[in-house]
């Protein structure tokens, strides 16, 4: 009876919420109302609060960074670069402005206009079966075996149910994760598990809304994630945020479905961007008599990462293709070889593979085609000299993997801009401009008509002008 007591007194909640139009704006840290209804939820509910110190107050030992000077409150627990900004504006000398996330190091001045993206360092160990590699196919792996990529902060609300942690998924529970931020990101030594567990309870508090909690308590009761009632359906919606929800559950839910917002619930949809790889790093094909060359695509029944070409629009916008809000600053170029073990005696590819254009430059974005009329691509089905960030294959070791990233939630994302793993999209309508334009039209289980360009010389749209406003409006209450 408790439990459906609880349900009672959620859903009434999160319905005056809806009528009232109060809660859904306040920030995480506002939406973590107290639920608790047992001394154990009491514990956690004090644990959470000790965690919050933690969280804000710099750890002895450290570089004088805390979690929140990278998970700043104000800011819905993200970083933005408008407060990297305003706070190089006013003190310079603030930790977050330390030399680890300086451009370049080792410069007698430093400068940070990475940081100013909204963007942070991020180091990590190769996977022993991997190397990087140059244009010619020379190892040039550095001495520590280490490689650096920038990254965005993602918020920290909702980690009670979005896990594996960081956009590569290298974390798999918060205790870990915040030892890993101390030890990297403040440069200090080993937490005592009390602190970081306290840490975790406080993260794991905190909410993009009242329905994010919602579905967290349930989930932390038990709950299969199917029986959970879905508390979007409570939200009081005008005529164009139901369009919106229309065009979300066509267009985006088959990757960012059920009550969490980050699951995959499409399995096709999902499959459809791994493909069969040949020895030279270039997509297998297949060639029916009277249909065009089609990839051949690869089953990855447990994996959650997906390629859908965020790193890609990345590499158009450092080539300067693309207008992206990240292409100012320089961002890595790696090539990598991949073995079949932590020998490193026996290459399985190259990825990027080495670029075969329709003119023979260099710089073309047309790919030549085999003697079959396919194209001949990377994983990226785009002729790319390098990359800018592996994803998730910089964890897994695995070649499929590459330049695959988790699935964020998308509850409470109008409050967290910029988007992608590396900020290069700056707007919401930016980034379902780039959906609409090269993601949703390469994947073909989702099935949506292709519409006019907006402009001319655009690539065609899956969405309208109309259904992208309309979806924009949704999202922005999510």
């Amino acid at each position: 009876m408790a439990g459906h007591r609880f349900i009672a007194r959620t859903v009434g909640a999160l319905a005056l919420a809806g009528l009232v139009g109060c809660t859904d704006n306040a920030s995480p840290v506002e939406a973590t109302a107290t639920l608790a209804t047992s001394q154990a939820e009491l514990a956690s509910v004090a644990q959470a609060a000790a965690g919050r110190k933690h969280f804000q107050e710099a750890l002895p030992g450290t570089n004088g960074r805390s979690c929140a000077t990278c998970h700043v409150f104000a800011d819905d627990t993200a970083l933005t670069p408008a407060h990297v900004e305003a706070l190089w504006a006013r003190n310079p000398a603030d930790p977050l402005f330390n030399r680890i996330d300086a451009d370049d190091p080792t410069a007698p001045v430093p400068t940070y206009e990475h940081l100013k993206k909204g963007l942070v360092r991020v180091v990590l160990p190769l996977p022993a079966n991997m190397d990087v590699i140059d244009v010619h196919g020379n190892v040039i792996t550095a001495p520590d075996r280490k490689v650096s990529v920038w990254r965005g902060v993602p918020s920290i609300a909702d980690t009670g149910f979005s896990g594996p942690f960081q956009f590569d998924g290298r974390e798999t529970d918060l205790v870990t994760q915040a030892q890993s931020a101390v030890t990297n990101h403040s440069e200090g030594g080993t937490v005592a598990p009390h602190v970081l567990q306290r840490i975790a309870a406080f993260e794991r508090s905190v909410f993009s809304s009242p329905r994010a909690r919602f579905v967290s308590e349930l989930l932390e009761r038990g709950w299969p994630l199917s029986a959970i009632p879905d508390p979007d359906a409570l939200m009081l919606l005008n005529a164009s945020e139901r369009r919106g929800r229309d065009v979300y559950n066509l267009a985006c839910e088959a990757c960012h479905g059920d009550r969490t917002r980050n699951r995959i619930v499409n399995r096709a949809t999902h499959d459809a961007l791994f493909y069969a790889l040949k020895p030279d790093g270039n997509v297998q094909y297949t060639a029916a008599p009277g249909a065009p060359p089609r990839p051949v695509n690869v089953p990855r029944p447990h994996s959650e990462f997906i390629n859908a070409g965020y790193a890609l629009m990345t590499y158009l916008g450092q080539r300067g293709v693309v207008p992206l809000y990240n292409m100012s600053v320089d961002l890595p170029q790696y090539r990598f070889r991949f073995y079949t073990d932590g020998t490193r005696q026996h290459p399985v590819t190259d990825l990027p593979p080495i670029p075969v254009t329709a003119s023979g430059h260099p710089d073309d974005i047309n790919p030549a085609l085999d003697e079959n009329g396919a194209p001949i691509v990377g994983p990226a089905l785009f002729p790319q000299w390098y990359s800018t960030d592996p994803g998730r294959a910089l964890i897994s070791g695995d070649p499929a993997e590459f330049e695959a990233f988790d699935v964020p939630s998308l509850r409470g994302i109008a409050r967290t801009a910029p988007y992608f793993h590396d900020n290069s999209h700056e707007t919401l309508a930016e980034t379902v401009d780039t959906y609409s334009r090269f993601i949703l039209p390469g994947v073909p289980t989702v099935g949506l008509p292709l519409h006019p360009p907006e402009f001319p010389g655009g690539p065609p749209e899956s969405l309208t002008p109309a259904q992208k406003q309309d979806l924009v409006r949704f999202l922005q209450r999510l």
